[in-house]
């Protein structure tokens, strides 16, 4: 298992593959226990499972349909590879209206679906789908609580990658997964437990409001609260690792996490911004690593 090489299965905006280099420089030399209670792609996820094979592993995240695509992957992912393989030969011949139209019909599809409690094959297929085929691979809801991305300018993009969701199925199997507020991890995290919390981020400017994973806002309010529980996992003994943006990108004075972790480690290191519409302003960022050994 420590060779297999498994890439998140979706395209995600704030993903950490782009950062592994530094993260994995922190991670503790055994890993018996694990909890992510922001999970998103996976990056972190895929990189420790397939490094440090520990024995108890448990994944959050808010977003329901992302929690289902990834149990799908874990239980049924060779129905999940037949689908996603037939709308993938089905996309490929479509002209660009075509694919337009197919897309749109897809999107509305998966708004209907996600107040229906079954069809679990189906919700997970369209969410790939919609992932691969969107604008940069954002997962973005209205106030409804409807995904409301735009096609993305894609001629020929990889919907089924055969291959790495089968390594990608492997390795989560025997893990935990639930879907509700990060705090909820708070039952499973012990002594030792390492823990690696990639929240929404906070926006870097007014215009980059990106955090719109879920119908209620993740403000500061709410990055406040992750503190909190930090401090709770911290005082258990857990070993934590925090992402987040650097709000001194574009306000100096911005002290925001500087103040609220003080008592934690703070490293700032250079990554790329990828989600902006205008490709100009897309470049390298300072992001914030919090550490708590």
């Amino acid at each position: 298992m420590k060779d297999l090489k498994v890439k998140p299965f979706l395209k995600w905006a704030g993903g950490k593959s782009q950062l592994l280099e530094y993260i994995r420089l922190k991670y503790p030399n055994q890993i018996d226990c694990y909890c992510e209670p922001f999970v998103g792609g996976g990056a972190v996820l895929f990189d420790i499972l397939s490094l440090k094979k520990p024995k108890t592993v448990l994944i959050n995240d808010i977003n329901p349909e992302l929690m289902n695509t990834y149990m799908q992957i874990q239980i049924n992912v060779d129905n999940l590879i037949k689908e996603l393989s037939e709308i993938q030969k089905m996309y490929w011949l479509c002209s660009e209206d075509a694919k337009r139209e197919f897309y749109c019909t897809a999107r509305e599809t998966f708004n209907q679906l996600k107040t229906i409690p079954d069809r679990n094959l189906e919700k997970a297929v369209l969410f790939i789908f919609l992932n691969r085929t969107c604008f940069n691979g954002l997962y973005r809801v209205n106030k409804k609580g409807l995904f409301n991305v735009p096609i993305g300018s894609y001629k020929k993009p990889i919907i089924c990658d055969k291959k790495n969701l089968k390594l990608a199925s492997r390795l989560l199997q025997g893990v935990k997964m639930q879907c509700g507020d990060f705090s909820e991890c708070l039952d499973f995290i012990q002594k030792d437990t390492f823990v690696y919390l990639d929240p929404p981020y906070r926006p870097l400017n007014d215009t980059a409001s990106f955090t719109a994973y879920d119908k209620k806002a993740f403000d500061d309010n709410e990055q406040i609260r992750v503190h909190q529980f930090i401090n709770q996992i911290n005082h258990i003994g857990a070993k934590i690792i925090l992402s987040n943006s650097d709000p001194k990108n574009y306000n100096i004075n911005d002290n925001f996490f500087d103040n609220l972790y003080q008592e934690y480690t703070i490293q700032r290191i250079s990554a790329k911004r990828m989600i902006n519409c205008d490709g100009a302003n897309r470049g390298d960022v300072s992001e914030l690593l919090i550490c708590n050994y």
